[in-house]
């Protein structure tokens, strides 16, 4: 977790208002990861970004005020909460609970003063004490919701905002949160939740309010392509919110060095069907039905073609012209539009990309690791939004995997397109989605049957390899088996492997990415143009402990052989644990 001085905090008043401070509290007690890692940018901007190398842009946090843990204590005692929270009940059981409770009421004041000042869109977000810890990093684990905060009075804006409150304390008490602590050293008494209430980056269009771009760029890049190197770093870019990117939807993914190299697209028709069509926006219009432990109550997915009379794909799209075949940067003419953010980054007139590359530099150094950043952008006016800062874990250890090796013929699976680094000797279990059977529509129920056998191994101790269609982790289930990380903890190595109708690139930019890479889980990438594939007659005829319709267990006599080089991005399964000269320095 990123160590900063909370006493430099002032309290949240009514004055806030008016003091220019982007960063106050409310209450006493600790901060937690997420509101650290603000604080920390916050710092980082005042003393090390020189804001005349980018006269053009604004760049801050966006204003926000934290509840510390004191008062999330104070709110499970005084309502009796811990014992439903500990059981067994259901997520929605336990929300309702939560929502039936009062708040402390030496908040209360603050935050009627809070919501009477203002009147724009509020994310309330979690900041519990584990979260963005290094090696355990808790990614998109707690709820975040969104409110739009524009109710004509009062005194409904105020039950939106507490109602939120209380749904970002009982996500630590959901399933998948209890799924995932249980795959860590830590228990789910350990953990305490801090809340931050902070503005939304956007503008306001009709009835949606979303910004224009929002990214996660990292300083390593685990899957480089094409003349990109892992320290050249990464970057996913979305339109609209950035819950597209972090929920493992389509983004446009480049490497900041070599910001005009298109991803390894086969042809443009491939480009149409895997960039983004649908993105996030917080609801302005009318209220939905009322539904306070939805995360999304307050939020649209809408097509991007709506957004044609907002005049925001200007920057972030260019068109499709059937005619020549090409496309063609910006939306002057009609035609099919492209999310590859073409103006930005092949004509640059809006020098965002060595935006980016400055102050992932400057994270990096002043973190001494490689970091993880979120941020949103507007065009009008020109503003940057850090919204967050993550160390990330980037292996040193010298493994080398040949291209011989994967040539060898025990191998179970191998590939040129591998994340993580090291060796492995203790898999002895191997659970697989049956290629027989797969649909993508049967996606939901894979995760759910995936779910009840990663329980069971988890409990007896036993890592095992997973194997499966489309992208895993991913919150669209026709993209791949949407499952959280909590349904696949036990897993010491994932394998994604594509099928004709379903092949999708990963998305580095999610959650889901960021708990893998963090807890050392090799991911094998194999897909339908790779001359290495997956020895699934193999797999057909081991010892099968259990199975349905879709899934598949086996148990092995001897452990599978892991080993993945992290520099070359290369990595070997083999079906035998003796493979002689491995060594890691």
């Amino acid at each position: 977790m990123v160590k900063v001085n909370q006493n430099s905090i002032p309290q949240f008043t009514e004055k806030f208002f008016d003091s220019g401070e982007p960063i106050t509290c409310l209450g006493s007690g600790e901060y937690g990861g997420k509101a650290n890692g603000l604080i920390f940018l916050n710092e980082m901007l005042k003393s090390k970004f020189n804001s005349n190398d980018f006269p053009s842009f604004t760049v801050n946090i966006p204003t926000m005020t934290i509840i510390p843990t004191d008062v999330f204590d104070e709110f499970m005692r005084k309502n009796d909460l811990y014992q439903i929270a500990y059981s067994d009940l259901p997520d929605d059981r336990i929300a309702l609970a939560f929502q039936k409770a009062d708040l402390p009421f030496g908040v209360l004041g603050g935050l009627r003063t809070l919501i009477t000042k203002v009147k724009s869109p509020l994310a309330i977000r979690s900041s519990s004490m584990l979260e963005d810890a290094l090696h355990e990093p808790f990614a998109g684990i707690y709820s975040t919701k969104m409110t739009p905060n524009n109710q004509g009075d009062t005194d409904t804006r105020f039950s939106k905002l507490v109602e939120a409150i209380k749904l970002v304390y009982a996500s630590i008490y959901f399933k998948a949160a209890k799924d995932y602590i249980a795959a860590t050293e830590h228990k789910t008494e350990e953990e305490k939740m801090a809340v931050i209430i902070q503005e939304i980056v956007g503008n306001r269009y009709s009835d949606r309010y979303y910004p224009e771009l929002s990214g996660v760029a990292k300083s390593y890049n685990f899957y480089p392509f094409g003349n990109a190197k892992p320290e050249d770093g990464v970057v996913n870019l979305a339109f609209g919110l950035g819950k597209t990117i972090v929920d493992g939807g389509l983004s446009w993914v480049y490497s900041p060095k070599l910001p005009k190299e298109s991803p390894p697209y086969g042809s443009i028709g491939e480009l149409l069907k895997q960039t983004q069509t649908e993105f996030w926006a917080v609801n302005m219009g009318k209220p939905p039905s009322y539904d306070p432990i939805k995360e999304t109550e307050f939020m649209l997915e809408e097509n991007i073609t709506v957004a044609e009379p907002d005049d925001t794909l200007r920057f972030v799209a260019s068109t499709y012209i059937p005619d020549s075949g090409r496309l063609s940067i910006g939306v002057g003419n009609p035609g099919p539009r492209v999310i590859n953010f073409g103006y930005l980054l092949v004509l640059n007139d809006i020098p965002l990309n060595k935006l980016i590359e400055t102050l992932i530099k400057s994270c990096e150094e002043e973190l001494k690791t490689p970091v993880e950043i979120e941020f949103a952008v507007t065009f009008k006016p020109l503003r940057f939004g850090f919204l967050q800062v993550r160390p990330m874990v980037v292996s040193s250890d010298k493994v080398e995997v040949t291209e011989e090796d994967l040539l060898d013929e025990n191998i179970l699976v191998a590939s040129r397109n591998v994340l993580g680094n090291g060796i492995n000797n203790t898999i002895k279990d191997i659970v697989y989605v049956k290629p027989e059977s797969f649909e993508a529509k049967y996606t939901n129920q894979i995760a759910t049957e995936l779910e009840s056998i990663n329980k069971n191994l988890v409990n007896l101790h036993r890592p095992y390899l997973l194997i499966g269609f489309g992208r895993w982790g991913s919150s669209d289930p026709w993209l791949g088996i949407p499952v959280n990380w909590g349904q696949v903890s036990g897993a010491n190595a994932i394998v994604e492997t594509a099928m004709e109708n379903l092949n999708v690139e990963f998305s580095q930019g999610s959650h889901f990415f960021h708990n893998l890479t963090s807890f050392n889980v090799s991911y094998f990438s194999v897909k339908i143009s790779d001359s290495y594939k997956i020895d699934w007659d193999w797999l057909s005829k081991q010892n099968v402990e259990y199975e349905t319709d879709l899934v598949r267990h086996v148990s092995l006599s001897s452990a599978l052989h892991t080993k993945v080089d992290g520099r070359s991005g290369r990595g070997t399964i083999n079906k035998t644990e003796i493979v002689k000269n491995d060594k890691q320095e």
